[in-house]
């Protein structure tokens, strides 16, 4: 019982990392975490039970010139706009707050290994989509999460549906970065793997990429890379692999997901708020079956927003806004855009009219970076993380959202430990 209590307080604590929510005016359950993390790191340096490795170094050194040429852009262009001058605050606060869930989790298993960390983040993702569909068709839970989560009034008004932080892009890009470690982990420790897990992860894959599309269609990227990953998976075994790890997590998800879509089409057909928001989800595939074209309303608003810089000197250093300066900065005289500077919510453009080319290379080399370090010390999870890594790029052309918060958590688990607790499972299968 105790050992359960605590399972669901991690899963809780990393819900509260992973989807962020306010605490006071300010102050949000991450920063928290992070002020906690620090503690626990800096004991454990005092102890010399921890080193800082030049990898993390050079990372830290990244994240400081990505926030050196937002203040550079800022002095020049003479505004007020930090967003990202301020950076590597933001990276210290994400590993900080990484590195408390990280040693909860080894506190209440003994140790912590990428496998755990993904399993957590799938379970969390797994009940945010589940909450989230409980907010929809039930008043009472409705009341629950509004209790916690104050901010759902305003995804109400807009008709989107949320979780407890969960909501928008910011919930789709990390959904998707969890649907490739559903599938990756699947199909590198399948074989060790009980059936019971090969079930928690074909269900938790099926629950958030359909509850998870209709909160965020964002989530679509994940769903596709990483069933582009299992088909190329299942296209190039050869018969000597039919009874190996590969084959067998590929048996199930083949199966769940035979078995969902009869579900998901019941539902549709017999739900009204399961077909409205069915139908938001995929609204392109809808359009393209029954108008013949693909379709979709936010495609459509980001057409209107790609804008380019008209000067060369906003294609080096930028302007040095990122949100509309017409909220933040009296005096601003320039073009206005809706809700953003130039009026466009691209990721890509957005970071070129903030810090131009320069910073927005900083930027790329910081991911591709933490990308580095993962793989070199979790080597059998590399398709994992280059998958997580194409994410991040991908979702830039949509919208700017960091997710550097995913690559934390594993930054946080050396080699030594996470295989460690792989043994421990080649031990268990063995028996």
């Amino acid at each position: 019982m105790i050992q359960f209590c605590s399972i669901i307080f991690t899963i809780i604590m990393t819900s509260l990392y992973f989807f962020p929510i306010d605490i006071v005016t300010g102050v949000n359950s991450k920063m928290i975490m992070a002020g906690f993390g620090l503690i626990v790191f800096m004991v454990q340096l005092a102890q010399r039970k921890k080193y800082l490795e030049k990898d993390y170094l050079f990372l830290t050194l990244f994240a400081g010139l990505v926030s050196l040429s937002g203040f550079f852009s800022m002095w020049y262009n003479d505004t007020n706009d930090a967003t990202y001058a301020t950076y590597l605050v933001s990276m210290m606060v994400w590993l900080g707050g990484a590195y408390f869930v990280v040693e909860l989790i080894k506190f209440v298993h003994g140790k912590a290994s990428a496998v755990l960390v993904a399993n957590y983040l799938i379970a969390v993702c797994a009940l945010q989509s589940i909450i989230a569909l409980g907010v929809e068709m039930n008043p009472t839970v409705k009341s629950l999460v509004d209790s916690v989560y104050p901010g759902g009034a305003y995804y109400e008004e807009h008709n989107r549906m949320y979780g407890i932080g969960a909501s928008l892009d910011v919930a789709g890009t990390r959904f998707s970065a969890v649907l490739c470690m559903i599938v990756c982990i699947g199909i590198a420790y399948g074989k060790v793997l009980k059936k019971e897990w090969l079930i928690f992860y074909g269900l938790s894959f099926m629950i958030i990429a359909t509850i998870g599309n209709m909160i965020s269609r964002t989530t679509t990227v994940g769903v596709v890379l990483s069933l582009i990953y299992l088909l190329f998976v299942v296209f190039n075994m050869d018969k000597k692999e039919i009874s190996k790890s590969k084959t067998r997590f590929c048996k199930w998800m083949i199966v769940i997901i035979g078995l969902s879509i009869p579900l998901i089409v019941y539902y549709y057909r017999y739900n009204d708020v399961i077909y409205k928001n069915l139908r938001f989800a995929f609204e392109g595939f809808f359009s393209l079956v029954e108008k013949g074209e693909w379709d979709v309303h936010s495609n459509d608003m980001l057409q209107n927003m790609v804008v380019f810089p008209e000067t060369l000197k906003t294609w080096i250093i930028g302007d040095g806004y990122f949100d509309n300066p017409g909220i933040s900065d009296p005096y601003y005289t320039g073009k206005m855009g809706t809700a953003y500077y130039m009026g466009t919510d691209i990721g890509y453009l957005r970071f070129i009219f903030y810090f131009g080319l320069v910073g927005l290379l900083l930027f790329i080399i910081f991911f591709c970076y933490a990308t580095k370090i993962c793989i070199k010390h979790l080597v059998a999870l590399k398709i994992m993380f280059l998958l997580i890594l194409a994410v991040n790029f991908i979702v830039w052309f949509k919208v700017s959202t960091d997710i550097f918060l995913v690559f934390a958590l594993f930054l946080c688990i050396s080699k030594e430990e996470n295989d460690e607790y792989n043994n421990s499972i080649l031990l268990e299968k063995a028996e």
